[in-house]
């Protein structure tokens, strides 16, 4: 007969809070991959380590030794295969502790009111043209980048850096117009860069009418700290993206109040 050990099962308060907040950093992690392809990688190494618990608990040597070898290696293999991941979930925990300290000294020194009036006066003219856009069908991608990354935006898009106008976002956008293929990035108040050519997602679970305007919007608000305004040139139809995630066919007033949180 064998003896099974399962001493490694008794806990105590500690482990307990231990396991709790484990499983709660997964979670979080689980969220920025959920319909991509990463998901299946992810649960994929759960797997592997679920398996090499059990192995080594009823002391099979060769798949322990077999598996323990992937173990070893998690932390250097989870940063390789979610590169971008990894990237993504350290931008958001930079973005929200620089945005609660950000506001709190925007309130102290001007006030609640003078910073929604200062805010307001920036986003109106995105949101008349987005307006203009939707009657005409004329399709738009607009990223609002908190940091302008030069290496990834300037690559594949020329350069502006010019004032932001309803009349010049119409102008870029304009079917006839050399730059209307491509995203425009707005960060630091200006228009930075139009025509860019960005990644688009991997996710697998997307309306099978998102075309690439659509998963290019996703796909640079999960690489990059950034938000996206997509205008369907099918159907005038406006879409906001943020952290991967999309939001479709919104009116203009939750438009404004979404640009007033995070532009």
């Amino acid at each position: 007969m064998h003896s099974f050990d399962f001493s490694f099962l008794k806990l105590g308060v500690f482990d307990v809070l231990d396991v709790l907040l484990v499983a709660f950093i997964v979670y979080q992690l689980y969220n920025l991959i959920r319909g991509t392809i990463a998901a299946n990688i992810f649960m994929g190494l759960i797997t592997i380590y679920l398996l090499y618990m059990v192995v080594k608990a009823l002391h099979m040597q060769l798949l322990t030794g077999i598996l323990g070898k992937f173990v070893d290696v998690g932390i250097i293999a989870i940063i390789i295969v979610f590169q971008q991941e990894v990237r993504r979930f350290l931008l958001l925990v930079g973005k929200n502790a620089s945005l609660q300290r950000n506001k709190a000294w925007w309130k102290y020194f001007f006030g609640k009111a003078e910073a929604e009036k200062n805010n307001y006066a920036r986003i109106k003219p995105i949101i008349d043209a987005c307006k203009t856009m939707k009657q005409t069908r004329t399709g738009a991608l607009i990223v609002f980048a908190k940091y302008y990354d030069e290496q990834f935006y300037q690559n594949s898009c020329e350069v502006l850096d010019a004032k932001i106008s309803k009349r010049m976002l119409e102008t870029i956008f304009q079917k006839n117009s050399p730059l209307h293929d491509g995203a425009v990035v707005i960060s630091e108040n200006k228009i930075k860069s139009a025509s860019c050519i960005l990644p688009v997602t991997e996710k697998a679970d997307l309306p099978a009418q998102f075309g690439l305007r659509h998963r290019a919007g996703i796909g640079v608000t999960e690489a990059n700290d950034a938000t996206a305004i997509i205008v369907s040139e099918e159907t005038g139809e406006i879409s906001y993206a943020k952290q991967g995630r999309i939001k479709m066919d919104i009116s203009f007033a939750e438009l404004e109040k979404l640009l007033n949180k995070d532009f």
